[in-house]
């Protein structure tokens, strides 16, 4: 695949005008608001992974309605006293897996929080252990048009909010320095960074890669791939349907949550990107409020992006705005 999106230089000014809800804040405080009407409830509970160097804690945190949320704590052995940390959002379909499968953060010295996906995790390299108790009405096999045709049933309601309870959760923890907090994560990782990003004011620093999630109109349209297209595929048969779906995506565009981000920020894209098209992804980063931000282009990458190149890119980043 060869680039097929807008020219790199027209990228770097591309700001469509997207429609925002006029109650698109008080949306969001009032569904925060009644997830912290529950305890987050964080448990740490200690696990013997047969790991030298680290030490593993499996999590389960209260999310949204309360529901159980899980997720792994990896932290350097023997750590005395509150260091920063690193909450990680997972890829489309992947679940946590197992905690040798986190060691990258930890080894450079900070306390690694991976957030289980709820109803994620049978479809992507890793296991999920977290349900979502919560039904739809018909969607289209995904997760992308689970209650699509009211915001407060949409699936990614309770998924960001999740994420937002994951950052209170971890910063419950003795060993974490809860003002040296960063998000990070892949692709629909990427895309929960940047709401959380835009929901929790006091961040350090966030690394969103290859973001998902953003300017869905866009992405629906522009590429025939999973999982944007579950979108179409359900429009083909909700003819008619088109507006109300949009509408209710439009309180989950990361472009709306990058316009309230002001931590640190660091972005990923690559040009031949057919899953999370550049222009998806350089409409938030156009959009971003915050006064650091950067964005990383790999020219010849499709939804790979930098790989192992841009976790090297992370790690002095992160480094650098977390321990100074």
């Amino acid at each position: 695949m060869a680039h097929f999106d807008l020219p790199l230089p027209e990228l770097r000014t591309y700001r469509p005008d997207l429609s925002e809800p006029e109650d698109f804040d008080a949306f969001w405080q009032q569904t925060l608001g009644e997830a912290r009407e529950h305890d987050v409830d964080a448990r740490f509970v200690p696990v013997d992974a047969a790991l030298v160097g680290v030490e593993v804690f499996d999590v389960t945190f209260a999310g949204f309605g309360g529901h159980p949320v899980k997720g792994w704590l990896v932290l350097p052995a023997g750590t005395t006293e509150p260091i920063p940390a690193v909450v990680e959002y997972l890829g489309y379909g992947d679940g946590r897996g197992l905690p040798h499968e986190h060691l990258l953060w930890a080894t450079a010295g900070f306390a690694h929080f991976v957030m289980d996906t709820r109803g994620q995790g049978c479809d992507g390299d890793r296991q999920g252990d977290t349900p979502d108790p919560v039904g739809s009405p018909p969607s289209h096999p995904g997760f992308m048009t689970r209650g699509v045709e009211n915001p407060r049933d949409y699936y990614y309601r309770r998924v960001f909010t999740d994420a937002v309870r994951a950052v209170d959760a971890v910063r419950s923890h003795p060993s974490v320095a809860a003002d040296r907090v960063a998000a990070l994560g892949g692709s629909q990782g990427g895309g929960i960074t940047l709401a959380v990003g835009g929901l929790v004011p006091d961040l350090a620093a966030i690394a969103p890669d290859v973001p998902f999630l953003c300017h869905f109109r866009r992405g629906a349209t522009l590429t025939d791939r999973l999982p944007y297209r579950e979108i179409g595929a359900y429009l083909k048969a909700r003819r008619g349907g088109e507006e109300q779906v949009f509408h209710t995506l439009s309180y989950f565009d990361g472009v709306h949550f990058a316009a309230r981000g002001r931590a640190p920020a660091l972005f990923s894209t690559a040009l031949e990107d057919t899953v999370c098209p550049p222009s998806t992804v350089f409409a938030a980063f156009n959009a971003y409020a915050g006064r650091e931000r950067s964005m990383e282009v790999y020219s010849f990458n499709g939804h790979e992006g930098g790989g192992p190149y841009q976790q090297g890119v992370q790690l002095r980043w992160v480094s650098e705005h977390l321990k100074g």
